[in-house]
């Protein structure tokens, strides 16, 4: 018969990450797959208005990404388990994965930028605001700004400590 030997012991680190990310792919499939149906049901009605450039580009690509991102959530979703259950090509998978978000995650930074300028732009283009109206309107636009930044940022480095601790010696001899 043959005998399995397991090199190293099972750390909570991995087994509390693996169902935290199981948790979230499940949620984000489930979700995706919703976003997917309702791209689906409103792009003729969307095609059919005169939008901005900018609006009507992302609008363009929008099922694209919508469908990028449910398969990212069942790629995530498939590593995680492949993680919970010590499989090696997963924990390689998984890391190469959070290396993705946390560029997916930074490119979005860009993105939101440029469209709530866009919105804010054209927001206060069309309507008349008191000067103390329109300090306040911006001290919100700057204080929404630095909150998604601080977030994304700590999302980010949560990311990167994650994928650090997978790629430490204790955790790969569990995966041996």
């Amino acid at each position: 018969m043959t005998q399995t030997f397991n090199v190293g012991s099972r750390s909570l680190f991995v087994t509390v990450t693996a169902w935290v990310f199981i948790a979230l792919a499940a949620a984000a499939s489930v979700s995706a797959l919703v976003q997917n149906a309702s791209v689906v049901s409103f792009m003729p009605e969307w095609r059919a208005k005169e939008l901005p450039l900018l609006t009507g580009l992302l609008l363009g690509y929008l099922p694209w990404v919508v469908g990028a991102g449910f398969a990212m959530s069942v790629a995530t979703l498939a590593c995680a388990i492949g993680l919970l259950l010590r499989i090696e090509w997963a924990r390689r998978a998984f890391i190469g994965l959070l290396v993705l978000a946390i560029v997916a995650n930074l490119a979005g930074l860009w993105l939101q930028h440029e469209v709530v300028q866009s919105v804010v732009d054209n927001t206060l283009s069309h309507v008349q605001l008191p000067q103390a109206a329109a300090g306040v309107f911006g001290g919100f636009v700057t204080a929404t700004r630095v909150m998604a930044l601080a977030m994304t940022l700590s999302a980010c480095a949560m990311l990167g400590w994650i994928i650090r601790r997978l790629m430490s010696a204790t955790v790969r001899q569990e995966f041996a």
